[in-house]
């Protein structure tokens, strides 16, 4: 690949503007980030027997030429044959059929990345010049990579469980739209998310792990504290009726919200502390958020709470790093289905 000028990483979004200006510039980082030990070939699995070339393909309507960056599979396969395969550093990632070139791409990682309330689709396409409906898909794409779905080592030590309940205020609905949703508590209208927080000891800061559940009894709750925290924890919740039952394999202790917060280190304070940042920023910057989607929003921000002490490069370079076999589709993304769900 063709080398380019020299510069400073960029620390802020206006340098990331300017650095990422550079196409080459941009596709060698996107390179080097998803494949640190050689290019490897999506069809034969091969790495490192390949050819980088640029081709340009010019489009009907505007008749204005468009350098693609390819790379050719020069491997030869078990029966002796070329393997050929054409493939970019798109295929197999978020950014794959997006016409969307990698520095808009790399903008808008910047920007959900390291927004402490993260940003709208209609902001992010005013920003990029792209339609709020592409700027709408890619928040969500970005936050397919945000996303890191069940926790790789389980927490251990001091962890917090609560839950909370997400959806629109009565007060504030017109009395028609009231009357067809409001049918009694918070636990029929609204949906349930389920928090852990692992407390931090001082030489590392506490975690979050949160995720959508389709109702908040027993069976739900325990089957994710069991799945998540390790046997014989401290597990400090509310007094939650679900919870009880949980101390034959944990130090359950519990505060009753109705007389006290806090009793000596007893308290939920820490993850009560994730559910205000995560409504403000559904109500103060997405306002309105399908069930549908509730998850992909929780992700977005249990990763920067969880990233909260790296700079914005760091976060950034963090989600870039985790673009790759997680492709999302329209077709997939407006698939109604929560199956998902705990």
């Amino acid at each position: 690949m063709e080398t380019t000028p020299s510069i400073p990483e960029p620390k802020t979004l206006v340098e990331a503007v300017r650095y990422f200006a550079d196409a080459e510039r941009t596709h060698d980082l996107a390179v080097k980030l998803r494949w640190p030990n050689g290019v490897h070939c999506p069809a034969c699995g091969v790495v490192g027997e390949v050819r980088y070339f640029v081709a340009t393909s010019k489009n009907r309507k505007t008749g204005k030429e468009t350098p693609r960056r390819l790379f050719e599979c020069k491997a030869r396969k078990a029966d002796g044959k070329l393997c050929k395969r054409q493939f970019t550093v798109k295929t197999g990632s978020i950014f794959e059929d997006s016409a969307l070139p990698l520095d808009v791409w790399f903008v808008a990682i910047w920007a959900v990345a390291n927004c402490k309330n993260g940003i709208s689709s209609y902001e992010l396409a005013r920003a990029t010049g792209v339609s709020q409906k592409s700027a709408w898909f890619m928040l969500h794409r970005i936050r397919v990579a945000m996303d890191a779905g069940g926790l790789t080592t389980k927490f251990g030590g001091i962890v917090e469980s609560d839950e909370s309940y997400v959806g629109g205020k009565a007060e504030n609905m017109h009395a028609k739209k009231r009357k067809e949703r409001i049918t009694g508590s918070a636990a029929n209208d609204k949906t349930p998310v389920m928090g852990l927080l692992q407390r931090g000891d001082g030489t590392v800061h506490s975690r979050v792990h949160a995720r959508v559940i389709r109702d908040a009894n027993k069976k739900n709750i325990q089957a994710m504290v069991r799945a998540n925290v390790e046997p014989g924890s401290t597990l400090f919740t509310d007094s939650l009726l679900s919870y009880r039952g949980l101390s034959a394999d944990y130090f359950h202790a519990f505060v009753n919200h109705s007389v006290e917060y806090v009793r000596g280190h007893v308290h939920s304070n820490g993850i009560e502390n994730f559910w205000s940042l995560l409504k403000r920023s559904i109500k103060g910057t997405y306002v309105s958020v399908d069930p549908h989607h509730l998850q992909a929003y929780v992700g977005e921000q249990v990763f920067r709470f969880n990233e909260r002490k790296d700079d914005d490069r760091g976060r950034f370079l963090s989600v870039l790093g985790a673009v790759s076999g997680k492709r999302l589709t329209w077709k997939d993304l407006t698939n109604h289905d929560l199956s998902a769900a705990y």
